[in-house]
């Protein structure tokens, strides 16, 4: 039982490094399956619905979302490049509740500012050592 023991411990880097795992796994698995996959499979269709609040056309603007909800939730899951894969997340979140949907209320703009709140959080802390750049660090030094 010492490892039940040393998990449980409030400073356990066991317990920091199993919630950070599952933050990314969370906020990766909401992004992607609710926005990212849903533009992915229906591409055409996103084109004629999505806003363009730069100018920059349709398919560029799609494609820059798709990325953030698509190509940085994966890369966050695996925590390669966590931090900067948070980035534009953070970018087509804030975007879409400051530019494209100002008037949102709280409430209704509650889940993009939840995935702000885990994004940011995530781009603060890094991907912690339950992931593919720490399972290598880990094994070199062992």
């Amino acid at each position: 039982m010492p490892r039940l023991k040393t998990f449980l411990e409030p400073q356990s880097p066991a317990l920091t490094a199993s919630g950070l795992l599952f933050m990314r796994v969370m906020a990766a698995g909401l992004l992607f399956s609710i926005h990212g996959l849903p533009k992915l499979l229906d591409w055409s269709g996103e084109l004629q619905r999505i806003e363009d609040p730069f100018g920059l056309g349709a398919p560029l603007t799609l494609g820059l979302a798709v990325f953030a909800e698509v190509v940085c939730p994966v890369l966050l899951v695996l925590g390669v490049v966590a931090r900067l894969a948070c980035l534009p997340v953070l970018a087509v979140l804030l975007v879409a509740l400051v530019v494209v949907h100002p008037e949102w209320s709280l409430e209704h703009g509650q889940f993009a500012w939840l995935l702000v709140a885990l994004y940011g959080g995530l781009a603060l802390t890094g991907p912690g050592l339950y992931s593919v750049p720490g399972l290598i660090g880990r094994n070199r030094i062992s």
